[in-house]
């Protein structure tokens, strides 16, 4: 006989930490082997260790079906705080299952006023468009328990810690009303700190909020300054704990991202990189002390989407010589995301790549569908050596590549696509006998793949990209709504 609990998630999530909530709910899936299994009922157990000495509420038995939602009705929860939990399940056939695995959850910061951060900005122009690299040198001299670091931005962040991207997230806070509502991130970085010296540190990018944004060429929609807020939470094994938080201490220099926005593309000069920026035993004069500026933290919020990721990687299947004599990557499936490529050659030489979706009538490169944007990437060496690049705060909608400038020779193997979507599931998939009808079925998975970057969009590849739910309602499940009309009122209906 098996009865056992599968996929047991909090809030939608496998262990979360940074919850926006003190009511988070659990769900999980019953597997059986014996036809028409159904839960009769439940209960949990939630403890602040993970061997569960130090139980803080036990449901019992709770007499239910429910497996979907069920929310936590125990003492109040605290913030930043983790909780680990099991559940085990009784069935109508009078089974019992044994407990699942222990799983854990976290609640982030939900009071704001325990935000003690400072927003951190440059003393750089508003309408520089290089991006700002910031770091901060600090010293861990005890073991460490445990160690999150919560971080936001105005603008688009990438975190780092100790010469490593904190994490796989792209685009992050995600597109909110920025006046409204800011997203924060919550990351376990316990494994990447290490007794002595450690460097924290984030790149911007102006994304949403500072950027190009709409058909109209309009820029700095919600604000024309890039900022950064972080507090890394230290959880040490003797019981005390420490706030490493953004302030006018942190240093920042402007690094080789000339240029990085959604419609247009990035320039990247990696001559001018920064390759020490990671290292604590860099002191240099030409970084600078951060701007500290007023902006509000009454509106931060946890983070409640799920965010862009690598998703797949797709190689190229031909390179094509136009009737133009265009050099053409066909990648062979329209995506959404940008290329990877290696390179090798002289300081100074530049990669240009432009991004299309379709070849006209002729076979030639087309981009009037893109209007305004110009969806490409510059990339220029810094010479010697192999060289890899991807871009950092950009993507792209295409499946066709024009190699417009390319050091030696364009060789397919060096070239790949990374698709970069919010990380869905696939919960179904579809096959039948007609391969049109399959066709057909894939081309709308790519189109909901394309079109789900952090918010749903209209568009992954001209100057628009918005949040639309227009196009998005025909992944929307429908519900028809019956309502019963008296005859009268039948009769008198045109």
């Amino acid at each position: 006989m098996v009865l056992e609990i599968k996929e047991v998630k909090c809030e939608y999530r496998k262990n979360p930490i940074g919850l926006g909530t003190k009511k988070p709910r659990f769900s999980w899936i019953i597997n059986s082997d014996i036809p028409a299994t159904k839960q009769t009922a439940y209960q949990m157990v939630f403890a602040r260790d993970e061997n569960f000495e130090d139980i803080i509420y036990d449901t019992g038995i709770i007499s239910s079906e429910q497996s979907v939602h069920v929310e936590y009705n125990g003492p109040e929860l605290e913030e930043c705080q983790r909780y680990y939990y099991k559940v085990r399940i009784w069935d109508n056939h009078g089974n019992v299952s044994d407990w699942s695995k222990t799983n854990y959850f976290e609640v982030g910061i939900l009071d704001n006023s325990k935000w003690i951060a400072d927003w951190i900005s440059t003393y750089d122009d508003d309408n520089c468009e290089r991006s700002p690299y910031f770091r901060y040198r600090f010293e861990v001299r005890k073991p460490l328990k445990r160690a999150i670091l919560y971080a936001t931005a105005l603008g688009l962040y990438e975190a780092w810690l100790n010469n490593k991207r904190v994490s796989d997230y792209y685009f992050t806070p995600g597109w909110t009303s920025y006046h409204k509502r800011i997203q924060y991130q919550a990351y376990d970085v316990t494994q990447d700190i290490k007794i002595g010296q450690n460097v924290i540190g984030a790149i911007l990018g102006a994304g949403w909020y500072k950027g190009t944004l709409g058909w109209e060429g309009k820029k700095n929609i919600y604000g024309d300054r890039l900022a950064f807020l972080a507090q890394l939470h230290l959880y040490y094994a003797d019981g005390t704990e420490e706030i490493i938080s953004t302030d006018e201490k942190w240093e920042y220099k402007l690094g080789p991202i000339l240029f990085s926005e959604f419609y247009d593309g990035e320039i990247y000069d990696a001559r001018l990189e920064l390759q020490e920026w990671m290292n604590p035993a860099l002191y240099d004069k030409d970084w600078k002390k951060a701007k500290v500026i007023e902006y509000r933290k009454d509106i931060l919020v946890a983070q409640e989407n799920i965010p862009a990721r690598k998703m797949e990687v797709i190689k190229p299947v031909a390179i094509i010589t136009t009737p133009k004599r265009e050099t053409v990557i066909d990648f062979g499936q329209n995506m959404v995301g940008f290329v990877r490529f290696k390179v090798k050659g002289n300081a100074g030489d530049r990669v240009v790549l432009k991004h299309a979706e379709v070849l006209d009538k002729e076979g030639n490169f087309y981009t009037d569908n893109l209007r305004k944007a110009k969806q490409t990437i510059e990339y220029i060496l810094k010479g010697d050596y192999e060289e890899i690049f991807e871009p950092h705060f950009t993507y792209q909608g295409f499946r066709y590549v024009k190699v417009e400038e390319y050091p030696g020779k364009v060789d397919i193997n060096n070239f790949e696509g990374i698709v970069i979507y919010s990380g869905m599931e696939t919960t179904g998939e579809f096959e039948c006998s007609d391969d049109l009808v399959n066709r057909l079925q894939k081309n709308i998975v790519w189109s909901q793949k394309g079109n789900f970057v952090d918010v749903p969009t209209d568009c992954p590849q001209r100057d628009e990209r918005l949040g639309w739910t227009g196009d998005a309602q025909v992944f929307i499940k429908r519900y028809v709504v019956k309502t019963y009309l008296p005859p009268n009122l039948l009769q008198n209906r045109e």
